[in-house]
């Protein structure tokens, strides 16, 4: 058994410290109530950029400029130790940490953005880094494409853990992949909300009989900034909140059990059993017994491609 909680907070946007300090005193006061789990949503460090569901390519150009330089300044650097601070909380209260961050590319002079989430031991070592594989439509104006070295499912003291951002929940491969490697507890840190991605996940957990953690965004005018350009243009006044959240918990075979937590800050908190993952397989194993392996197989290249290496003929 494991106590694990969903952080639906909203992070000080574009302000990578100051959100890390804040991840930091969560992660203090959630493991001061016996929490093992914790799980912050997508793109918590500096906060997601919401304004790209609001922008015109090509027509608010300057704006996109300036919000952005502000994020790529914000963004987090792994190789620089920006995630130390994550990493120490996560060593000092023995706790596994699961979050969504925007990171900068040590390459290409880390001018590229990833979509990225890291899982931290309670020993405080990174156990994975994945990037999202599809930025999903106008996300793809501000982060470039994962690759599949992170798409792996590792133990850790609440069960076998693996992770997919958002819309990466809707690419089936994908998912197999991580059904192939036994997963128990699958974890989605999330922009999207509502019922449809609910219903998202409940399949999820009845297709892999895994446990399912949603952990969503929520988001308020108050929270922006208030010299976020074009804020209100963007966000007129009498607009409140953003992004509902809608963090949820779902048991293997598609019940939920916690959640969703809609339109309130907060934290969505359970106990979960990592073997009913197996106990839920008898009737359906879909990399097992109710697999076709004589039919079908799934081949993914985990080699990491994590640098840009240009080659110029100099004769």
């Amino acid at each position: 058994m494991a106590n694990v909680a969903l952080v639906q907070q909203a992070p000080i946007v574009l302000n990578k410290t100051d959100t890390l300090s804040l991840a930091v005193d969560i992660i203090a006061d959630l493991a001061s109530q016996g929490t093992e789990l914790i799980v912050f949503p997508e793109a918590f460090i500096p906060g997601y950029p919401a304004w790209i569901w609001r922008l015109r390519p090509g027509g608010d150009w300057g704006t996109c400029e300036a919000l952005h330089t502000r994020l790529l300044r914000n963004s987090v650097s792994v190789g620089a130790g920006d995630l130390d601070p994550l990493m120490a909380a996560a060593r000092k209260h023995q706790v596994t940490v699961v979050c969504g961050f925007s990171e900068r590319d040590p390459a290409n002079s880390q001018s590229t953005l990833f979509n990225s989430v890291i899982v931290i031991g309670p020993d405080g070592a990174v156990i994975n880094h994945h990037r999202k594989l599809m930025p999903t439509n106008p996300e793809r104006m501000v982060w470039g494409f994962g690759d599949a070295s992170g798409l792996n499912v590792v133990d850790t003291p609440a069960g076998k853990l693996g992770t997919l951002v958002c819309w990466e929940n809707y690419m089936p491969l994908a998912r197999y992949a991580l059904y192939a490697q036994g997963i128990e507890v699958y974890i989605a840190p999330t922009y999207d909300s509502g019922e449809g991605w609910i219903g998202t996940l409940q399949h999820i957990a009845r297709e892999g009989r895994c446990w399912v953690l949603g952990c969503g965004v929520a988001l308020e005018r108050s929270d922006l900034p208030r010299d976020l350009p074009e804020l209100q243009a963007l966000y007129p006044q009498e607009e409140t909140w953003i992004n509902p959240g809608d963090s949820v918990v779902i048991a293997p075979g598609g019940e939920i059990v916690a959640g969703p937590l809609s339109n309130q800050k907060g934290y969505v908190t359970c106990e979960i059993d990592s073997s009913q993952a197996a106990a839920a397989k008898r009737a359906l194993d879909i990399t097992g017994h109710y697999s076709r392996p004589d039919l079908f197989t799934l081949e993914v290249d985990k080699r990491a491609q994590r640098s840009l290496v240009i080659t110029k003929n100099l004769s």
